[in-house]
């Protein structure tokens, strides 16, 4: 490790003056062996220079430090200098020793002696090393007019050692920095800038050998200097801070910083410097802009998505709040747009809700919010509306938009729309009230028929929280297995005799009487909902027929029924298989009771499937509410079906209505005809009964044969009769 030498020169007295007495009279001149006296109690490494009487003289210091030899009284202490730096030291060391002596070591009159050497240079150590010392030389005045030179030298090795590692230490930092993609700055408390990175320079157009000193805030454009005002007296005050700036150099774009403020704390906590970081984030902040308005858009039609619908109608609402105004919202679903999907493709799917958007942008006025919420569903909403009777007029010429005819490889793809719509504020006074007046007015639409318009009403709005209520209640049901189901038994008319029974949805709260089926009938519309509670009721009925067997009763067929939604997914029939076996059930006494409606177009092929995988397992198929739905009686030839059901209003009717007996009779000749079994529900009555056998009818079900019954009541019913002696 070698440094370059450094040399020092300036006045100091000369021993003489320094030893003057306090009197002003200057004492005597020592002589050399005082002065090698001296020396040799002297901590310092010393050498004393030869003079013709003299041998040049080390003291026991050097001699101890450097590991000499009394022999080596005759060499020069700068022999002892390493070879890199002896002959520049040399030069330098003659320069001074002969500038103002005689080759006799007198001092020539008038010389002055005060001069003066000192530099740093590496010195043979005892450990055969060189180590780095301080080494001063200077004459001295002997007595007798002779002067000898003095020098004293002490270890720095340590010192320089330290130096070089910081030096290194910041050289490696600096390139560190330099190679940082971060703009790096040392603020100083007062503001000023004391060093900055590479990358910095070349961000804010400033020449590395500037020198800095500049105030930092100086450079930055005026618009952002409070807010890194703001941070620096934070920082300076041994915060953190961070805030967000720009910078702007000619012919370029601008670019967008993120800045970090962190304070560098003394040992005392007092802030020394500020250490700011700077990210450029100008590519962060486009490419979330660019991300912004791509999330603000739909892909398909170009027009807002649900997410700017919702400000802009909070937008509206403020200013129609403020200046006591009404506006309309609707709500847009195109009918049977998933039939489009499944025959022609999304391809004229897509075509057909592009078409609409452009149509329905070109008829509403520029102030007017039209969105794409998802799917096949818009939304609109409408500014400077006079009263309901304005904005139903308004609907209905939207809801005319789909009449136009719309073409898609030669084939049209128009369909229908159905519009709920909402007023405020006299529906509701936020976005999501009126969104949610909206779409309970849409869906009212299509409850009652699609392809029209509907503005919400208090009454739709009753009849939403009951639905909603339902729902909730049935969820509870589920969660905390309240269902309890009962049996109606199915008798032969003639004899009165139990051949089946039928298993009713019942369920009972804690504390509370038993409860119908029909107050949670909205959550049979749910595919999840009504699939879980038709789970829970057939593991219940389960239950009760493997306990029922195990005790050795004898056990009829167990109706139960299925909802429509249930066939949505196709694995019902696996999944019902699945639990018989898991309970040891015997297929042959499970009947699975369906509606006609399930007959219709909604997932026909899952509920054929489901039916004929039953079937072929074992289990029976009955009919229910036969002649009420829209089935035709060749749809009988398409599923497997054991059993019709005469709906009980039939059964109701036909004693004082000639054509209903007709057509009682009518199915009860197609059942024998078809080799089917006819079952009658709803009787009541002797004359009803007694009409049924008329027609041919041998099965029914009713309160004049038995209300349903829970489980504890059908065991003392299938019980064999006791015995008696």
């Amino acid at each position: 490790m070698t440094t370059p030498l450094h040399y020092r020169h300036r006045p100091q007295r000369s021993t003489a003056a320094a030893t003057a007495c306090p009197t002003g009279n200057a004492p005597a001149a020592p002589t050399f062996i005082q002065l090698q006296a001296m020396a040799d109690c002297m901590p310092q490494l010393t050498w004393m220079q030869g003079s013709a009487h003299q041998a040049a003289h080390w003291n026991p210091a050097w001699q101890q430090w450097g590991g000499l030899e009394d022999t080596d009284s005759a060499i020069d202490w700068t022999a002892q200098i390493h070879p890199l730096e002896r002959g520049t030291v040399q030069q330098q060391w003659l320069s001074q020793t002969q500038s103002g002596q005689t080759q006799s070591g007198q001092t020539q009159p008038g010389t002055d002696t005060s001069g003066h050497m000192e530099c740093d240079a590496r010195l043979h150590h005892h450990s055969g090393t060189y180590r780095w010392c301080r080494v001063q030389a200077y004459p001295v005045a002997l007595e007798g007019g002779e002067s000898t030179w003095l020098v004293n030298a002490v270890d720095i090795q340590d010192q320089v050692e330290r130096s070089h590692l910081l030096q290194q230490e910041v050289l490696a930092q600096s390139q560190m920095l330099d190679v940082s993609m971060d703009c790096i700055k040392v603020i100083r408390p007062d503001g000023s800038l004391a060093h900055m990175n590479r990358f910095g320079c070349d961000a804010l157009g400033i020449a590395p050998e500037s020198g800095f000193g500049m105030q930092w805030l100086d450079l930055l454009p005026p618009e952002v200097r409070p807010r890194g005002k703001r941070a620096l007296q934070q920082a300076a005050a041994g915060k953190n801070a961070r805030f967000e700036g720009t910078s702007l150099i000619a012919g370029q774009k601008p670019q967008h910083w993120d800045n970090v403020l962190t304070p560098i704390k003394a040992a005392d906590g007092n802030t020394t410097a500020i250490l700011c970081v700077s990210r450029d984030v100008t590519v962060e902040r486009e490419t979330a802009l660019h991300m912004r308005e791509a999330n603000e858009q739909d892909d398909l039609t170009g027009l807002p998505n649900r997410r700017v619908f919702k400000a802009k109608v909070q937008q509206i609402i403020k200013h129609a709040r403020d200046h006591d105004l009404q506006f309309g919202v609707m709500l847009l679903d195109l009918d049977h747009f998933k039939y489009i999907n499944d025959t022609l493709g999304h391809v004229a799917g897509d075509h057909l809700l592009r078409v609409l958007s452009r149509r329905l942008a070109a008829l509403l006025s520029p102030d007017s919010v039209l969105a794409r919420l998802g799917g096949d569903e818009f939304a609109i909403a409408v500014r400077h509306i006079a009263d309901e009777n304005d904005l139903l007029n308004l609907a209905e010429i939207v809801r005319q938009q789909i009449n136009t005819p719309i073409t898609y490889a030669g084939k049209p793809i128009n369909g229908g729309m159905s519009i709920g719509c909402a007023l405020y504020p006299r529906d509701a006074s936020d976005t999501s009230g009126l969104l949610k007046c909206a779409d309970t007015a849409l869906n009212d639409m299509k409850a009652i028929g699609r392809g029209g318009v509907r503005l919400f009403s208090k009454e739709m709005h009753e009849a939403a929280m009951r639905a909603a209520s339902q729902v909730h209640q049935a969820r509870e049901i589920v969660r905390n297995q309240l269902i309890k189901p009962y049996y109606q038994p199915k008798v032969n008319i003639d004899t009165g005799e139990v051949v089946g029974f039928e298993a009713l949805l019942r369920w009972q709260p804690p504390q509370g009487d038993v409860q119908l089926p029909h107050t949670v009938a909205e959550a049979f519309k749910d595919y999840e909902l009504a699939t879980r509670i038709s789970d829970a009721m057939q593991t219940r009925v389960f239950d009760d027929m493997t306990r029922w067997l195990a005790h050795g009763m004898a056990v009829p067929p167990i109706s139960i029924n299925a909802a429509p939604v249930e066939f949505l997914r196709d694995n019902f029939a696996e999944r019902m298989l699945e639990r018989m076996h898991q309970h040891r059930v015997p297929p042959h006494l499970v009947e699975l009771e369906i509606t006609e409606y399930i007959l219709g177009d909604r997932g026909s092929e899952l509920v054929a499937r489901a039916l004929t995988l039953l079937k072929k397992a074992g289990v029976r198929i009955a009919l229910d509410d036969f002649g009420t739905g829209h089935s035709s009686f060749t749809d009988l030839r398409d599923y497997p079906v054991d059993c019709l059901k005469i709906d009980k209003s039939f059964v109701q009717r036909m004693t004082h209505e000639r054509a209903i007996l007709a057509i009682v009779k009518a199915m009860c000749q197609l059942g024998t005809d078809l080799s089917l079994d006819i079952v009658a529900e709803g009787i009541e009555t002797q004359e009803q009964r007694t009409a049924l056998i008329s027609a041919g009818c041998r099965i029914g079900q009713g309160y004049l044969f038995g209300r349903a019954l829970p489980a504890a009541t059908v065991v003392a019913m299938l019980a064999p009769p006791t015995r008696t002696a």
